[in-house]
């Protein structure tokens, strides 16, 4: 094959191989509990293709293999048959030995992975039509705080979620740190996880769940222990006024257009429990759900027209002029 067409064929070749890392893959374990799940979807994956192997050059050899008439096709062979048997029988037993091997593999991995720590980081996540609230809970109220759509963890500490529906059933899953589990109405699912290394980590709703399922994404960033202290003081912290004439209209605009019937901001009148919380939603990264990234663009477009934007959510259109758009705007950017 000549030289440039081997270099051309090249970038096709290794395509395949571009779902195998990243923020949101199973293939690129990033916590203890996904690189278990991955050793184990490994040794099935080395048994089946072994076994499967083993059929088809068995089959090969059968439909290759040229078999003499015989003179009387209805004679028993007692060797032969004596044979046959031990084969069917050794075959069986080879199948009942991988069986339950492949059973105790699965056993010891779903063990390692529901395992539990009691000195685990407990957060409460609850997942709506189509967002995800996460309750970062504590023995002391005042140190117990409410966010949405990112989770942030310290990086080599277990993490315990309970999981809750608020409408239908969702289904939590980060690939890169756990596998799936379930959030079903009336039902309260648990499942654990540790971060080996920091990073940003994409999480997605993996059961459908209506109309924009698809957008019910969310990041979890893990941290390290100093990081994620600091980041816990400052977003357990109530949302500083605005000192600026524009972000007082803003301010101003917040409660008087109905936003604080839906929204919380701790720290002022907004206090509604519909929609997500809004203390710090200036230091978040994405809009509704991870479906845009944050800027004063694509705010300004959810406020102005969320259903055109994600069709089908709680949110209505919010009738405003430009000029007070952009103070609701700038107020927002400030809850940082």
């Amino acid at each position: 094959m000549p030289v440039r067409m081997r270099t051309a064929l090249v970038p096709f070749a290794t395509l395949p191989l571009a779902a195998c890392a990243g923020r949101q893959s199973a293939l690129d374990p990033q916590g203890l509990q996904s690189n278990h799940i991955l050793q184990t979807l490994f040794i099935f994956l080395i048994v089946a293709a072994v076994v499967w192997t083993a059929v088809v050059v068995v089959l090969c050899v059968g439909l290759l293999r040229r078999k003499r008439s015989a003179d009387q096709p209805l004679a028993l062979h007692q060797g032969f048959e004596r044979t046959s048997g031990h084969v069917v029988f050794g075959l069986g037993l080879a199948t009942l030995i991988i069986v339950l091997g492949l059973s105790i593999v699965s056993y010891a991995g779903q063990r390692t992975v529901f395992a539990k720590d009691e000195h685990a980081l407990t957060l409460k996540i609850i997942g709506h039509q189509w967002w995800w609230e996460v309750r970062y809970e504590d023995d002391s109220p005042h140190q117990s705080f409410v966010t949405a759509n990112e989770i942030r963890i310290p990086t080599g500490q277990p993490v315990k979620v309970e999981l809750e529906s608020a409408d239908v059933i969702h289904s939590f899953w980060v690939p890169s740190l756990t596998g799936k589990m379930d959030l079903i109405t009336g039902q309260k699912n648990e499942l654990q996880f540790t971060a080996k290394n920091a990073g940003v980590y994409r999480g997605q709703c993996a059961e459908f769940c209506g109309l924009q399922h698809a957008h019910m994404a969310f990041a979890v960033f893990a941290l390290s222990p100093d990081e994620y202290g600091r980041w816990r003081d400052h977003e357990n912290q109530s949302a500083t006024s605005p000192t600026d004439p524009l972000g007082k209209q803003g301010e101003q605009l917040f409660r008087a257009r109905g936003c604080a019937l839906c929204h919380t901001i701790r720290g002022t009148l907004a206090g509604g429990q519909l929609g997500p919380d809004l203390t710090h939603i200036g230091s978040r990264t994405t809009v509704a759900a991870g479906t845009l990234p944050m800027s004063s663009a694509t705010l300004g477009a959810w406020i102005a027209d969320p259903q055109h934007i994600k069709p089908g959510n709680n949110m209505p259109r919010m009738p405003l002029q430009s000029g007070e758009l952009i103070a609701l705007i700038h107020y927002l950017e400030q809850l940082k």
